[in-house]
């Protein structure tokens, strides 16, 4: 009941009108930086053998050589309508092209964020648990060497090993060229071919998938294991973990029933926020495996100052990244209580 009180909704209603604004200024961030990018878009759109006639139609119907507060009234018109306007590098609608993009990323950042939580958690639990033992040492060199290794050099190595020298597992795409197979419920791979029965498909997409989220999720494992390590380690310090080590309750209950929980909060909030990053960040690996996702479209779209593209790569990296913050307002909120009473005030 303390948990959808008055008071918590109303600090989510905040949380909620807080989000809007940040939205309603990356809008104009984005669009003063994609406006101030050096280049023609229509030129680049067209070519070089394109006349100027040409590219002053092709301006004159994006309304380019409008005054900069049209343009930009034009793009805040279009966004509430859901309409990010037409790419000049594909010459589809953007909103077709991030739909067909987007699962590909969601897929591939949601098996990394699951692969981090799952090994992150459990090694920063064993390191609080044999704290300054050997360990707690392996766990932090582990940690350490996972966050400071680039992602794209995890993923080049990786590729070399697992593909082209113990020939393992599949280096590039999502499916093998020669298995047909359409995401037309969910639009994730892994999910979809269980829905319709496609074990086969279900395994390979697992196989493609493994490579890059294992790249990718190197550096949020470390990065979890040493802040659940922390947190357990502050936990166990606490007055009521005392009294129960007092009262003789055995270590395994201690640490997974009365200091694991508390100490979720961080891990929980980090693995969240690098779930929302991530959805924009994960070009490099993308590029890497040839992995059909909408970050490394972004990275394409940036390279020919396709703006309505940029734009709305953006803009959808920020709405997710929005409402994933919003998402784990509310599970801190439910793990901890401590943050529903601050919520309150």
């Amino acid at each position: 009941r303390r948990f959808l009180s008055l008071e918590f909704l109303l600090f989510l209603v905040r949380r909620v009108l807080w989000s809007i604004l940040v939205l309603v200024g990356l809008s104009i961030v984005i669009f003063g930086i994609a406006r101030g990018m050096p280049g023609d878009p229509a030129r680049l759109a067209l070519g070089p053998r394109a006349t100027q006639e040409q590219v002053n139609e092709l301006s004159h119907s994006l309304g380019l050589d409008r005054p900069l507060y049209e343009q930009y009234g034009m793009f805040v018109s279009g966004l509430a309508k859901g309409d990010l306007g037409l790419s000049l590098l594909t010459k589809r609608p953007v909103n077709d092209d991030i739909r067909d993009t987007f699962s590909a990323t969601f897929e591939l950042v949601l098996a990394t964020i699951t692969l981090a939580f799952v090994l992150g958690v459990p090694l920063g639990v064993m390191a609080a648990r044999w704290k300054d033992k050997w360990p707690d040492n392996l766990v932090r060199l582990i940690a350490i060497i996972s966050a400071v290794t680039p992602s794209f050099f995890l993923a080049l190595l990786l590729q070399i090993l697992a593909g082209y020298v113990l020939h393992i597992l599949p280096t590039t795409g999502r499916l093998p060229p020669t298995m047909s197979f359409s995401a037309d419920i969910t639009g994730l791979v892994t999910i979809d071919s269980l829905l319709h029965g496609r074990l086969d498909v279900f395994g390979e997409a697992w196989r493609y998938l493994l490579l890059p989220s294992i790249a990718l999720s190197a550096a949020t494992m470390g990065q979890i294991a040493r802040i659940t390590r922390a947190s357990m380690i502050d936990v166990s310090s606490q007055d009521y973990i005392e009294a129960a080590r007092a009262f003789g309750i055995p270590e395994r209950l201690r640490v997974f029933k009365y200091m694991l929980r508390p100490s979720f909060v961080p891990p929980l909030t980090i693995s969240g926020l690098e779930f929302a990053s991530l959805i924009g960040n994960a070009f490099v690996v993308e590029l890497v495996f040839a992995w059909p996702g909408m970050a490394a479209y972004g990275v394409r779209t940036i390279l020919q100052k396709d703006l309505n593209a940029v734009m709305g790569v953006v803009i959808v990296s920020g709405v997710f990244f929005v409402l994933v913050n919003l998402v784990i307002d509310v599970l801190v909120g439910f793990v901890d209580p401590r943050v529903r009473i601050r919520g309150h005030r």
